[in-house]
């Protein structure tokens, strides 16, 4: 018996409105792993909840969105990657100097009143969420991304819980029940 199993050799491709972003064919497991748990430490190192944002501190929130954008394009070829984390210290609507490096951002920014760090590629956060979510579909074991190959199929959907729906009753007619 023999199986074989096809490996992405041509980069995804992220299409940000009128950006392009290439992404690596395929990521390691254990790279791919060691970035997630690093963004995940900055995160509760910030104590941000990116599923619940209200209340969240500006200073810390802004801290784990950097932290996301690093993740991101960790798993971006360098070229996207350079593009994705470009700071851009502006003043007055100018850009006065572009950084790679947050602190190198800041301590030039520093030196400038008034002047603010800002991403260069801006991006609403809902679509940082959305491209980190498909990131972790992608390299973490989802099925988005996988080279096309015939598959055995793939277990259905599971329904969410909390969600009303119908059981069977004891008499075997369906009757209406409230998530949990």
């Amino acid at each position: 018996m023999r199986k074989t199993i096809a490996l992405n050799t041509e980069p995804h491709v992220l299409e940000v409105g009128p950006h392009e972003l290439e992404l690596q064919p395929e990521v390691y497991g254990d790279e791919f792993v060691d970035a997630y748990v690093e963004l995940s430490e900055a995160q509760k190192a910030q104590g941000v909840d990116l599923g619940n944002l209200e209340g969240a501190d500006p200073a810390k929130l802004r801290k784990t969105m950097r932290a996301v954008r690093v993740f991101l394009a960790r798993q971006m070829l360098p070229e996207s990657a350079a593009v994705f984390l470009r700071l851009d210290v502006v003043l007055d609507g100018q850009v006065l100097e572009s950084f790679q490096d947050e602190t190198e951002a800041e301590a030039f920014a520093a030196d400038h009143p008034g002047a603010v760090v800002r991403d260069a590629l801006r991006l609403p956060s809902r679509v940082i969420a959305e491209i980190l979510e498909w990131v972790v579909e992608l390299y973490g074991g989802g099925s988005a991304g996988r080279p096309t190959t015939p598959s055995s199929g793939s277990a259905p959907r599971q329904r969410p819980g909390g969600t009303p729906g119908t059981v069977p009753s004891p008499s075997r007619a369906s009757t209406r029940t409230r998530g949990r």
